[in-house]
């Protein structure tokens, strides 16, 4: 694996799921692999659990961690090529990529979408463009449309608590929100719960479909009490419209889960990427429930980053 921006970057992606739970036996087990390299990590929005896991990542692997929030400490980055640059644009990613490769083994990028342009923010402009013009691996630390490390904590998650037979009922059910948000956790979680082997259905109200690309043959189903039956797991998630893109069409039903809405699940474990909106999108008595996996999804999130920079580092060790 050279770069990690899908889960189409990983060949076997039960395998990386196994292996980042096992990191979590000798978390130092591996700190020779980072001698004298250094991980750049370049934010455009912000971050709390995604910027100090994969810092702490780069350190449990032996490396030099340099953090830049791009968004107030850089250079205003132009993405396109030819442009000419005489509006507020500063630096050309073809040479802060240069710049950035010069300094840095692997370089770790979180950016988000406008939500105004669905072409631009689909075609994954600005992480292609990195890679391009990049001469080290490249991370995604959330893209436009994607969050890949996001969606490998979430595997480990369900895989370590589960431990049945048969294989589990996973719910991705939409959640009211203040503002539009990107569809970035859901359609990279559809991708993840594709690829292993899980009963998968997401549930939305009419209006919230996600891109065709990402759900694919998943169940949609725009009843919540019927989606939640029977359910192992049940990922809440708030996303803007794919069509209109990044609208909030008028919801009529309350899809607040609850406790009560929870009895139709085989006791249902909670999940949430985080940050969230308490009594917003979760209420109280579900985040401080003991079916709650949140803790465990950030947890996960620091040995899912170290799993996959393990991996690159193996992959360009000379």
């Amino acid at each position: 694996m050279r770069n990690f921006t899908s889960v189409h970057d990983v060949k076997d992606p039960v395998s990386l799921i196994r292996e980042g739970i096992s990191l979590k036996i000798n978390p130092w087990g591996n700190v020779h692999l980072g001698k004298n390299k250094t991980l750049g990590l370049i934010f455009l929005n912000p971050s709390l659990r995604t910027r100090l896991s994969s810092q702490k990542a780069g350190q449990l692997l032996g490396m030099n961690t340099i953090v830049m929030n791009m968004d107030k400490e850089g250079w205003a980055l132009e993405w396109t090529d030819g442009a000419i640059m005489n509006t507020n644009k500063t630096e050309h990613i073809k040479d802060a990529a240069m710049v950035l490769s010069l300094y840095c083994d692997i370089i770790g990028m979180r950016c988000f979408p406008t939500l105004t342009d669905r072409e631009a923010d689909y075609s994954e402009h600005v992480m292609k463009q990195l890679i391009k013009y990049s001469t080290v691996p490249v991370v995604s630390l959330e893209s436009a449309i994607l969050h890949p490390l996001q969606s490998l904590a979430d595997g480990m998650s369900i895989f370590e608590k589960w431990n049945k037979s048969k294989k589990p009922k996973v719910v991705l059910t939409w959640a009211p929100h203040v503002k539009a948000l990107p569809q970035a956790v859901s359609n990279s979680f559809s991708e993840w719960m594709q690829a292993i082997d899980v009963d998968f259905v997401i549930t939305h109200p009419k209006g919230y479909e996600l891109a065709p690309s990402f759900t694919k043959e998943v169940q949609i189903k725009y009843e919540q009490e019927e989606a939640l039956k029977g359910a192992d797991f049940v990922y809440v998630k708030n996303w803007s419209a794919y069509e209109p893109y990044g609208q909030m069409p008028p919801v009529e039903k309350d899809w607040l889960l609850s406790e009560k809405k929870m009895k139709v699940t085989n006791g249902a474990y909670i999940m949430h990427c985080l940050p969230v909106r308490r009594n917003v999108e979760l209420p109280d008595e579900l985040l401080d429930g003991k079916r709650n996996l949140t803790p465990l999804q950030a947890e996960n999130r620091l040995y899912a980053a170290t799993v996959v920079l393990k991996r690159i580092l193996e992959n360009t060790k000379s």
